[in-house]
C-alpha cells in the first residue's frame, strides 16, 4: 500500500471500478487509420491485484499509443493541493512507459503534464513529483487544483506495451 496518500485505486474492487467510483477504461489511437491495439484485464502478479494493460504500440500512419485512462471526478474538478506527487505500484516487462494527467485547462486530447517510469517485472513504486511533471504541448502551468485525469500509456515508438497496475494515488513528503 501506499503511505502519505490519497489512494485513488488500491485494486480492491474486483472490477475496473477504482477507490474514488470511476472506472478505468482502454484506449487506442485506431483514429483516422492508426492501428495500435490492445486491451486490459483484471489480472495478478506477485500475489497483487491489478489491472493488467497489453498493447501493441504502433507509428504506422502517425500513431503512437495505447492507454489505461481513469477520469478523476464525475463533475466539477479533483482538487489535489494537499499533494506533492503522483505514486503507484507497477511491474511490467522493463520498458519504458509514461503517466499523464490531464487538467480541466486541457481541451485538446493530446495535451498533458507527463512523466516517464520502467515497469519492471518486479512490483515497485514509482513516485513522481508534480513538479517533475513535462508539460506537453500546452503552455499552461500545472495547476494540482484542476485535475480531470491520469493515464498510464505506453506510447511514441513500436513496441509491446505491457505493464500491470496495483495502486496509484496522490502523495505527500
Amino acid at each position: 500500500m501506499l503511505a502519505n496518500e490519497l489512494i485513488i485505486d488500491d485494486r480492491s474492487s474486483g472490477n475496473l471500478t477504482s477507490n474514488i467510483g470511476t472506472e478505468w477504461r482502454f484506449v487506442a489511437n485506431t483514429v483516422m487509420g492508426r492501428v495500435s491495439s490492445g486491451n486490459v484485464t483484471l489480472d495478478s502478479h506477485n500475489d497483487k491485484n491489478c489491472q493488467r494493460m497489453r498493447g501493441n504500440v504502433s507509428t504506422i500512419n502517425d500513431g503512437g499509443f495505447v492507454q489505461i485512462s481513469l477520469s478523476l471526478f464525475d463533475s466539477g474538478v479533483f482538487y489535489a493541493s494537499d499533494y506533492d506527487g503522483i505514486e503507484f505500484e507497477v511491474s511490467g516487462n522493463s520498458e519504458s512507459h509514461n503517466v499523464h494527467l490531464r487538467t480541466t485547462w486541457l481541451w485538446f486530447p493530446w495535451r498533458a503534464y507527463r512523466a516517464s517510469f520502467t515497469a519492471t517485472p518486479d512490483c515497485q513504486k514509482v513516485r513522481i513529483p508534480f513538479s517533475k511533471l513535462e508539460a506537453y504541448k500546452t503552455s499552461q502551468a500545472f495547476r494540482q487544483n484542476k485535475l480531470k485525469r491520469v493515464g498510464l500509456l505506453g506510447i511514441g515508438r513500436e513496441f509491446k506495451a505491457d505493464h500491470c497496475l496495483a495502486a496509484i494515488g496522490f502523495c505527500s513528503r
